[in-house]
């Protein structure tokens, strides 16, 4: 490893990361990447190999639309929700085209791209691989960094921020494991979020 990085999975990495220099997502795909090796973790019957590399695949598509319209593309107010599928299609066209060019080895581009092909907008498992990818793209959301960037895009504090992820992001995980490391990163954030106000608090509430 390169300290973040499987050394097999390098290369994609250095595929991918031109088409990730948009809203963060060469942050966000790093991110996601560790976090998914943390869920394989708990699940070692899950192919390593198909998840790692649909993460760093995933988001390749983005790079198609105007960076402005990004941030309001996502999220339950989301002005511009049709580019959720419209990245994914792209994703699926440069992933595959990326995949076939480095020509690695034994690597299943075909099961790569059907869990990239609906990331986002299907809400349902094709598999156990596509379940720990889908969740380990969501989780990212509940970091410090998700919670700063999403902050920022949807120009919300972080209070409001970390409700919006419990309420409209928490529900849609689809493993326990995912659940509980997200529940775990909520539990930080809402401290975070809530701690200079508990901190400043010196008598109750008024009913």
């Amino acid at each position: 490893m390169n300290g973040l990085l499987i050394e097999c999975d390098i290369p994609i990495w250095l595929a991918a990361k031109p088409w990730l220099d948009v809203r963060s997502n060469d942050e966000h795909t790093l991110i996601s990447y560790r976090l998914a090796l943390a869920l394989l973790h708990m699940h070692p019957e899950v192919d390593q190999r198909i998840v790692l590399r649909a993460v760093l695949m995933h988001d390749v598509g983005w790079k198609m639309f105007p960076e402005e319209l990004l941030a309001k593309a996502v999220g339950p107010a989301a002005k511009y929700p049709e580019l959720q599928r419209a990245h994914e299609i792209e994703s699926v066209r440069i992933a595959r085209a990326e995949l076939e060019r480095l020509a690695i080895p034994g690597i299943d581009i075909d099961r790569i791209i059907a869990i990239i092909d609906g990331h986002d907008t299907r809400p349902h498992a094709l598999s156990p691989e596509d379940a720990l990818m889908k969740d380990a793209d969501k989780i990212w959301r509940f970091t410090a960094h998700g919670i700063d960037r999403l902050s920022t895009w949807f120009e919300t504090p972080p209070k409001e921020t970390v409700a919006m992820l419990e309420s409209f992001v928490l529900p849609k995980l689809i493993t326990q494991t995912g659940r509980t490391m997200a529940r775990a990163l909520l539990a930080d954030g809402v401290a975070v979020a809530w701690m200079q106000d508990t901190l400043n608090l010196s008598s109750l509430p008024k009913a």
